[in-house]
Formats: C-alpha cells, sequence, structure tokens
C-alpha cells in the first residue's frame, strides 16, 4: 500500500494519485520505494512491515510524530530545490490558516478533477464547497526573483489586494503581503524569509 503524504489515505500500490485527494504520489509510488539503511520490506524491519516511504508519508505533518530526515534515507526525500520559497495561506471560512507552501517555479491554483487529469499545486476542492474555484484558475510564477500571478480564464476572477478584475493571460505582479480572492476564497501571499 501507499500512503498518501497529504490525507494519509492508503492507495493500492502502483497508483499515481492518491484515490481520496488526488495528490501525486511521486516519491510513494516509486518502485522500492524510500528505504533506511538496513532495512527490509518483508516485516522484519522493526516497523511492523511499512517502509520508510510509508513511514515518511505517515508522519508528513504531524506534529509528535516521528521525523525522518534525508541523512537518515538511502534516497532523498524530495528533490533539489523544493523547499518552500513562498506560501498561500487561506484567510477566511472553515479552513482559516490552512497554508499551502509553493516550492515550484509555477503554481497552479484551481480544483482537482482526476477524470480531466487536473491536480493542480493549490487544491482548494475541499476548501470551496460552493465551487467557485475553477478547475484551472490561476497560477502564480516566479522569474528572475518576481513573483506574477495570471488568471487561466477562470469562471468567477482573480483579484489582487480587492483591484480590477485580472483578465485571462495577463499577469500581475506580487509581493509579500498581498491579498489574493480567487472565487470566494481569500487568500494571503508570503514570500519566505
Amino acid at each position: 500500500m501507499i500512503i498518501c503524504e497529504r490525507c494519509g489515505t492508503e492507495n493500492l500500490n502502483g497508483s499515481r494519485y492518491c484515490d481520496e485527494c488526488g495528490a501525486a504520489l511521486w516519491l510513494a509510488g516509486k518502485s522500492g520505494g524510500l528505504s533506511l539503511p538496513g532495512a527490509k520490506s518483508n516485516g522484519s524491519d522493526g516497523n511492523g512491515g511499512k517502509n520508510a516511504s510509508a513511514i515518511v508519508a505517515q508522519s508528513a505533518g504531524k506534529a509528535n510524530s516521528p521525523v525522518i530526515s534525508e541523512q537518515q534515507t538511502s534516497a532523498p526525500l524530495a528533490e533539489s530545490g523544493n523547499k518552500a520559497h513562498a506560501t498561500l495561506v487561506i484567510e477566511r471560512g472553515n479552513s482559516a490558516g490552512k497554508q499551502f507552501p509553493l516550492s515550484n517555479q509555477e503554481a497552479n491554483i484551481g480544483r482537482w478533477d482526476a477524470d480531466g487529469g487536473v491536480f493542480p499545486d493549490v487544491d482548494l476542492d475541499s476548501d470551496d464547497p460552493e465551487a467557485k474555484v475553477s478547475r484551472r484558475h490561476a497560477r502564480i510564477s516566479l522569474r528572475d526573483d518576481q513573483y506574477l500571478i495570471e488568471d487561466l480564464g477562470s469562471t468567477n476572477g482573480t483579484f489582487v489586494n480587492r483591484g480590477h478584475r485580472l483578465a485571462p493571460g495577463d499577469r500581475q505582479p506580487l509581493k509579500d503581503g498581498d491579498e489574493i480572492i480567487v472565487g470566494k476564497t481569500f487568500l494571503r501571499f508570503r514570500v519566505a524569509k
């Protein structure tokens, strides 16, 4: 079984995406997975038969669970350069305070759709009960130390600091502390210090 790092759901071996939340299972889905030096996957590894990728996935985001550092594994936990350089934080509603770390040069904002093959980096599906966020809503890009946001042709629009609705494809600069509204979801953009 492959344990989803985002929601903790058990998925069948070989799955590319989580059945529950749609998150990519890239690291956990690789054959052989991550292994601790000397660990075996036949149940005699002292971990109840769980391999290191399942342990890492289960401990992700849990405050009191053991953390496995990159030095303890025979393979890196993430590709180099995947440290979060910025974060989006939901400001209002039931999900207020929920954070989405941005670690790639581009981050798509939207709602996941497994059938349509849409798996955004910032998945607001569970945080958007009225479905006001489009599947492919907006994109934040980092180019030459400048953050830009663009609307991807969303139905309900993208707004920065309560200004005019962004025209699809037009890029607007973003700075630390800017408010972004996608549909009816209010987000705060924070640059990592």
